[in-house]
């Protein structure tokens, strides 16, 4: 018989056919494997005071004040620059701050340095690129940049 056929059914042997149970039997689990599945949510209030961890770390957002004219000039303005990791955002920049400082920034702003070309002899290069933030502050707002200049 063609298998795309219809008509009559072949005559089989009867066989006794086993069909297997539709759920198996239950196992029960260990009291400390539900104790591993059950999870505490972690608030999220702890984590939006540090920086990826620790506080220390805020140390490693903010490399270093710039110390230039212009940054002193934006002083006045209420901005203050800093040297940060470049692998940093504006939202952990802000957190750096608050944490270091103690201020609230109003606003962030961030710029990627290109690396300079230079010369070493016969040799040619480029320096590493880097970032600078722009922190703009509340009017009343200060922070000590030049305490140690």
């Amino acid at each position: 018989m063609s298998f795309f056929k219809r008509g009559k059914k072949e005559a089989t042997t009867d066989k006794p056919v086993s069909v297997p149970s539709s759920k198996p039997a239950a196992v029960p689990k260990p009291a400390a494997a539900t104790a591993m599945a059950k999870k505490e949510p972690v608030s999220t209030k702890a984590k939006a005071t540090t920086i990826r961890g620790t506080s220390q770390n805020a140390y490693r957002v903010l490399l270093k004040p710039l110390v230039t004219e212009k940054a002193a000039d934006l002083g006045t303005h209420n901005q203050y620059v800093f040297m940060i990791d470049p692998r940093m955002n504006k939202i952990e920049v802000k957190k750096a701050v608050r944490t270091i400082y103690g201020i609230n920034p109003l606003a962030v702003r961030i710029i990627t340095m290109q690396g300079k070309a230079v010369r070493y002899g016969r040799r040619y290069g480029v320096t590493k690129s880097w970032k600078k933030a722009m922190v703009t502050l509340k009017a009343g707002d200060k922070i000590e940049v030049y305490e140690g200049v």
